[in-house]
């Protein structure tokens, strides 16, 4: 990912951050570390070809640009397959869950979810009441609920 993202560093500091909650609501919930872990770090993978392409951040555009890259990678790092499948999977759709989902992906959701908070609140301060209902609403997993409680409420 610091390869790919080069000097990027904005970028590779949301995907570290993201990283670290992820690997601590991924503990808590009991799942596939490997998988949420390479998901954290290649979510956003896609986005620099996303502006190049369309000129554009937007969620839809990372998630159709994100998977081939990542798969690039992960079969460089010689990653087994199903690894290589289940993360794909996440980065094509990290932005939009699914009716139902997996304990990775509801992970890695609910770490970038919480990053994303941080680095809104840190422009433009959220205020507690909305803090509280975004985290009581648009959480996917119970540890990502109380991680994002324990960040913004300590």
């Amino acid at each position: 990912m610091k390869k790919y993202f080069r000097t990027d560093f904005r970028r590779i500091g949301h995907a570290t951050r993201v990283a670290r909650y992820a690997e601590r609501i991924g503990k808590a919930e009991k799942a596939n570390i490997a998988v949420v872990l390479a998901a954290a770090y290649l979510h956003d993978i896609g986005i620099h070809e996303a502006e190049r392409k369309y000129n554009s951040t937007a969620a839809r555009y990372q998630e159709q640009e994100g998977p081939p890259i990542a798969r690039m990678i992960l079969e460089k790092l010689g990653a087994k397959p199903e690894l290589i499948e289940e993360v794909c999977d996440i980065v094509g759709h990290h932005h939009h869950p699914r009716t139902e989902e997996t304990l990775n992906f509801k992970a890695l959701y609910d770490a970038d979810l919480i990053v994303n908070l941080e680095e809104q609140h840190k422009e433009k301060p959220i205020s507690e009441d909305r803090l509280k209902s975004i985290i009581g609403k648009s959480f996917l997993c119970e540890s990502g609920r109380k991680e994002a409680e324990t960040v913004f409420f300590k």
